[in-house]
């Protein structure tokens, strides 16, 4: 028996048959072909990416409606591999030049892609070797008539071991069959973690060498609460594994009780508990979990992945659904966010040596006024629906706020003289996720409704750590007495200038960190659906007094570590259940 440990990314505990799956390259013969033969060896070549394009275009399909549309987008990166018309145009010419079949001119090219991105020192673009590969290895299959997937025949209930794990792999899986993820690398914020979570899977991420010491049939107790994987475990230790089981599952059991119930202390204090979403189809997860509201709709999805811009029309019936379907919940509409990790196929954006510190979000709006006030447009007129609320990304500067109120305010003057009603009252916030924005806030609070903290983005910037680089994912610390000063700061002077202070971030989805931000003074937490019922007993575990008194305390620390520490003691001595198995 050996037991290794990992990163904790999705809570919950596996015992099961280990599925080790490796990933190394298709063996792609070379066979020489005459002139004759070029049209047809061309004619598989686009017909490969046809079929490969299909399987996409189905996988996302599924994921959308599965889970959402948050998730189905990781394929936008695929999608545009297969449009690559340098890309394209190198395969065939290969093809003519080395007179040589389409497999080998494919491999050949894309062994060139993968060598040529994996030498840039630039951390975003290495992690694009990872939708290199995964494209290339589906492009492959199909060209070679291999196109099987593994995961989606399983017969019997599997721990999956793997250097990693590709979207494709994950999204064509037998998820009944699949009831851990075990990886050698990735961190709390890699595609294999978010997936874990969002299929409520239990996962362990970054244990170096676990697919190489790991055999298929090994038997695994994955504990994805505390990132410890045991390998071919003792009677004694499955035991007690099994009790562990059996508390987890009694305490989500309870928590499902939770749904209609008010997120609020023991002394009455509320808080507002609201979902992060990215399509309207996640409105019943949103419901069924007991949110009150949304707290983010991203909004960005409207404009990937297609030839043309989204119309105003467009817009405004999917936002009027949302309204409509929330009724009078709140539905906080986050503006355009493009850029960084998504791009709009439509636009020729320049290339950017660092895309999350570039032309983005209200950056991209304020250049691109025409865009941005159609979607204004759209959400005022979607306000006289239901509870809307505009909140601009990524603010630095006191100017770029009044210059996207400016430009807010044109546009209702516009639906004003057309006669086309909206919510005069509708409330404009911003989020705060760049430290010059904490910083100012004070001054930013004056022209807002309300202020939304980005704990992501904000956490990234204020350290300067990518978040989703598992190398320096140690770093990447919401605790850190940095983040905890600059929340604290941004939450006294929304209340100060009397507005309300919400954060959308991962940070809120953590009971221990949530606790942190109730003693604060929070007013509102938007998160995954599924975390908040966790959350909410939380809340509903502790008083008001109890919570700020362990915020002050916790303040006084001088490392995220200590700090952490300290706050989940506190409250194993409150809701010791909760917080054992978190």
């Amino acid at each position: 028996m050996i037991a290794v440990q990992g990163i904790a990314v999705s809570p919950g505990i596996a015992m099961g048959k280990a599925l080790v799956l490796h990933s190394e390259d298709m063996s792609v013969p070379r066979m020489n072909i005459s002139e004759d033969q070029i049209p047809r060896e061309i004619a598989r070549f686009e017909d490969g990416l046809t079929k490969t394009r299909a399987d996409l275009l189905g996988i996302r399909r599924k994921i959308s409606q599965e889970l959402g549309r948050e998730h189905s987008d990781i394929f936008n990166a695929h999608l545009l591999i297969l449009e690559d018309r340098t890309l394209i145009e190198d395969v065939i010419a290969r093809i003519k030049e080395d007179r040589v079949n389409t497999e080998y001119a494919f491999s050949s090219v894309i062994q060139k892609y993968f060598q040529a991105f994996s030498r840039i020192d630039d951390e975003y673009l290495k992690e694009r070797v990872a939708d290199i590969k995964d494209i290339g290895r589906r492009i492959l299959q199909n060209l070679m008539g291999h196109s099987k997937d593994v995961l989606s025949d399983l017969k019997e209930q599997v721990v999956i071991v793997s250097h990693d794990l590709s979207p494709s792999d994950t999204a064509t899986m037998n998820r009944e069959q699949v009831i851990g993820f075990a990886t050698d690398i990735g961190g709390p914020t890699s595609h294999t973690a978010i997936m874990a979570r969002s299929l409520e899977i239990p996962a362990v991420v970054g244990i170096e060498g676990i697919s190489k010491d790991v055999a298929t049939g090994d038997y695994l107790i994955l504990d994805g609460t505390h990132g410890v994987v045991v390998v071919n475990p003792d009677r004694e230790t499955i035991e007690r594994y099994r009790l562990e089981e059996r508390k987890y599952v009694e305490l989500n059991r309870e928590l499902t009780k939770l749904k209609d119930l008010k997120a609020e202390t023991l002394d009455h204090h509320p808080v507002e508990l609201s979902a992060n979403i990215e399509f309207p189809d996640e409105i019943p997860s949103v419901i069924a979990h007991g949110a009150e509201g949304i707290g983010l709709y991203r909004t960005e999805y409207f404009y990937l992945n297609r030839s043309d811009l989204p119309t105003e029309e467009e817009q405004y019936q999917a936002y009027k659904k949302v309204a409509e379907q929330m009724s009078e919940q709140p539905v906080v509409v986050r503006t355009l966010d493009l850029g960084g990790d998504k791009f709009l196929s439509s636009i020729e954006l320049p290339y950017e040596m660092n895309p999350f510190l570039g032309w983005r979000a209200i950056r991209f709006c304020l250049a691109r006024v025409d865009i941005f006030k159609n979607q204004l447009r759209a959400i005022l007129r979607a306000s006289s629906h239901g509870k809307l609320k505009i909140m601009y990304p990524m603010i630095s500067n006191l100017e770029e706020l009044l210059n996207a109120n400016q430009i807010l305010e044109e546009a209702r003057q516009e639906l004003r003289k057309e006669g086309i009603p909206f919510d005069e009252n509708l409330e404009v916030g911003a989020m705060i996720e760049i430290p010059s924005a904490a910083l100012i806030s004070h001054i930013l609070a004056k022209e807002v409704d309300f202020f939304s903290i980005g704990t992501n983005d904000l956490i990234q910037y204020a350290l300067a750590v990518d978040r989703v680089n598992e190398k320096i994912a140690y770093l990447y610390d919401p605790s850190h007495p940095a983040i905890l000063q600059l929340i604290k700061m941004v939450i006294d002077n929304g209340h100060a200038n009397n507005i309300w202070v919400g954060t959308c971030g991962e940070m809120c989805g953590d009971p221990v960190l949530a606790i942190l931000l109730v003693g604060m003074g929070i007013d509102e937490m938007s998160t995954s659906p599924l975390v908040l019922p966790k959350v909410k007993k939380a809340i509903r575990s502790i008083t008001l007094r109890q919570a700020r008194e362990i915020s002050e305390e916790a303040m006084k620390f001088s490392t995220g570590g200590n700090i952490k520490k300290f706050v989940a003691e506190r409250l194993r001595e409150i809701m010791p259940e909760l917080i054992e198995h978190l």
